[in-house]
């Protein structure tokens, strides 16, 4: 009888897995698409970062430019659950910012997506939904479905000017906090350098139509900025 060479045994694997695999594949790809979509189609003022960690992890901010939150700058973290995309899986939204909002959790910072959203149908919610109606909670006049800070909805209801009040302050304090990064965060803020500013008063001052800006230009001001 002649040896023959024995190879390691393979674990057979379970065409159920595989099938899971697959479908979890596919959800990932969607993922992938609908952020793709949202290069243009992102709601004005609100902006989403993917994770360098993770497909299904996001952060975001919004620049909010009229109403009671003018001039606020919210963070936010989006995670995706592992099986998005099928139905009644809500995308989940804190923000890192605190925001003083009848739809947004006092304690927590949790965004009620699922207040908005009793059934996610994947057929017709995606990224954009959830950041639009994100987008529209600083907007909003009516809080009549309001759910997530009781306080914040009775506030507004009945006291209208002490609830502008406590919004005025937590802009301020995005304001104050907006150079404060989450050490995981991928939308990092940083201060502006002295040359920086030099360089922006420069160009305006001496290239006053946008047709005169040319490479040429503007390695002229920054050669001027860096001198300061």
């Amino acid at each position: 009888m002649s040896a023959t060479k024995r190879t390691p045994t393979k674990l057979p694997i379970s065409p159920i897995a595989s099938e899971e695999e697959r479908e979890q594949a596919l959800r990932d790809y969607k993922v992938t698409i609908e952020y793709k979509h949202l290069k243009s189609h992102a709601p004005g003022g609100v902006y989403l970062i993917p994770s360098m960690d993770s497909l299904r992890e996001f952060y975001g901010i919004i620049f909010v430019r009229r109403g009671p939150f003018t001039n606020g700058i919210f963070k936010f973290k989006l995670t995706l659950p592992p099986k998005y995309n099928d139905v009644n899986m809500w995308p989940y939204i804190v923000f890192a910012s605190h925001v003083y909002n009848p739809y947004v959790h006092e304690e927590t910072g949790e965004l009620d997506v699922q207040g908005a959203y009793p059934t996610w149908d994947p057929s017709r919610h995606y990224l954009v939904t959830v950041l639009t109606y994100l987008k529209k909670i600083f907007y909003s006049k009516n809080f009549t479905d309001a759910k997530a800070n009781l306080d914040a909805k009775q506030l507004a209801e009945n006291d209208l000017q002490s609830y502008k009040q406590k919004v005025e302050e937590c802009v301020h304090e995005s304001q104050k906090n907006v150079y404060v990064n989450d050490e995981n965060s991928t939308a990092i803020f940083t201060e502006e350098e002295v040359a920086h500013r030099v360089l922006r008063d420069l160009l305006k001052h001496h290239i006053k139509n946008e047709n005169q800006v040319t490479k040429q230009a503007v390695l002229t001001q920054i050669d001027k900025a860096s001198k300061v």
